[in-house]
């Protein structure tokens, strides 16, 4: 029986290619559908909004956070495919009592490549995934990493939260030309409007998730730092690590032409 070890160490046995697997990774469960496996994935979570077909007609089991474990055994799941950051690892130990669970622990894209090869292979799908990492791989490596902007990316508003160097938003600034001004802090620490002014980024990102930054916020930021370019950015681009990253370079690459014209 062959034996799959995840990205967090664990190791679970496939005895055939799975066909009824669960995701509980919005960004996993897009990877899953560019990978052609509308038929085998039978349960997603209500966070997973892309393919719109796929929220609008997949079992939702839950939240990233709170998945109805009850719901999902009924499902009778031969694969769930969890993350480390995004799930409850309570919980993913629970599923494991009826259902192998592969988990992903991505923070930066060599790990996110990893995984889509590894996603690829549970499933069957390993020249498909084979050919996206390819293209990925080359499409970052276009990008000129010595040309860089000084930013601050926020992605919370009360605490006002941001990102340090070992998340995978961080990795995707930087691979992009964008320097992120807490690069020094880890994790996602909290900061202050006064900390920011004195870190004197050029410019602030204002993304779309996991807090909805909107006009109305961009405005507040431009008055309190009237020196600062404030731009609200599709935070999908910068957090998701599946085949949202096929995507991605040319968003950057319109990004950066946007903040060159600004700056």
């Amino acid at each position: 029986m062959p034996a799959f070890t995840d990205q967090t160490g664990y190791s679970i046995s496939l005895d055939r290619k799975p066909i009824r697997i669960a995701s509980l990774v919005p960004s996993q469960t897009e990877l899953l559908a560019d990978l052609g496996l509308e038929h085998e994935v039978i349960a997603i979570t209500k966070f997973c909004v892309h393919p719109e077909r796929w929220f609008r007609s997949k079992n939702r089991i839950g939240g990233t956070k709170n998945v109805n474990l009850e719901a999902l055994a009924g499902l009778s799941p031969d694969l769930v495919l969890a993350n480390k950051e995004e799930n409850s690892k309570e919980q993913v130990e629970a599923i494991r009592a009826f259902a192998p669970v592969w988990t992903s622990d991505v923070h930066d894209l060599a790990s996110a490549l990893e995984m889509i090869s590894s996603v690829g292979l549970l499933t069957g799908k390993v020249e498909m995934a084979g050919k996206m990492v390819r293209n990925i791989g080359e499409a970052f490596a276009e990008f000129d990493q010595t040309k860089s902007v000084t930013a601050a990316y926020l992605i919370w508003q009360k605490p006002l939260m941001t990102i340090g160097r070992d998340c995978f938003i961080h990795d995707m600034m930087e691979r992009c030309g964008i320097r992120n001004v807490f690069g020094s802090a880890t994790r996602y620490p909290t900061t202050s409007v006064e900390e920011i002014r004195q870190l004197a980024p050029a410019i602030i990102l204002l993304p779309s998730e996991p807090f909805p930054f909107s006009q109305k916020h961009l405005e507040e930021w431009t008055l309190w730092l009237p020196a600062t370019k404030i731009i609200l950015v599709d935070g999908e681009y910068f957090s998701w690590y599946g085949s949202r990253l096929l995507s991605a370079p040319g968003y950057f690459k319109t990004l950066l032409q946007q903040i060159e014209n600004q700056v």
